[in-house]
């Protein structure tokens, strides 16, 4: 079982510290194989919005972007991915950013620099420029309403860790994530508080028919044509 302890502790959050509460899962039998951030450190990468894209007078594969990234100023920077156009929400590593290690280990910081002469005042970032995943075919595209100059790791919320529970057969309860609530409720007696939501209207009246073959083995089988 994995989950976001960011998540977790929107329904159940005790007064205790990550350490503490890995601790406390393991000696009531719910081992924590691992505890992993959801990504690793970096600094000073904001919500940007490319307002303009040009060629870039020297080099057939580059575009001169005109960035704001909240800082009061559109930014020139110099971009090489293929899918960066106008009007997209994207993350932008402003100059003195500290982005996470490349292959020699070490961090790479951005600086004001220029590419084939033109000057470039950041750098618009893929997902494996900030350790979120293996694409770097292109910028990490942001929903249209991201805000703009907020900072990429609480708009994402970055600053969390992921759990990785090793369970026992008896306890497949705790393969959600409520189960897991009611559990770390159970151990520490902090509140528990589950999400409330209300059921979406149906908006077609496709049925499939279920036959329960062994009401021993299913006690209950819901589905919803989607």
């Amino acid at each position: 079982m994995q989950f976001s302890e960011n998540w977790l502790r929107t329904l159940v959050n005790p007064k205790l510290t990550s350490d503490e509460l890995s601790h406390l899962l393991t000696m009531a039998g719910l081992e924590v194989e691992e505890i992993d951030p959801v990504a690793p450190p970096f600094s000073s990468v904001v919500v940007a919005e490319v307002r303009e894209v040009a060629r870039h007078p020297d080099a057939d594969r580059l575009n001169v972007c005109q960035v704001d990234a909240g800082t009061g100023t559109l930014l020139n920077i110099v971009c090489g991915a293929p899918n960066v156009r106008a009007g997209m929400k994207v993350p932008c590593a402003l100059a003195g950013a500290k982005l996470p290690p490349g292959e020699d280990g070490k961090p790479f910081e951005i600086k004001v620099g220029k590419l084939r002469g033109v000057e470039s005042r950041g750098m618009l970032c893929s997902g494996r420029e900030l350790g979120l995943g293996d694409d770097h075919e292109g910028i990490l595209e942001l929903p249209a309403d991201a805000p703009i100059g907020q900072d990429i790791r609480q708009y994402l919320d970055l600053d969390d860790q992921i759990y990785v529970i090793k369970l026992t057969p008896n306890k497949a309860d705790c393969l959600s994530l409520l189960g897991m609530a009611r559990e770390v409720s159970a151990i520490t007696g902090a509140t528990l508080c589950p999400t409330q939501w209300s059921a979406p209207a149906a908006s077609i009246d496709e049925k499939r028919k279920v036959t329960v073959e062994n009401k021993e083995l299913c006690g209950r089988f819901a589905g919803r044509i989607i």
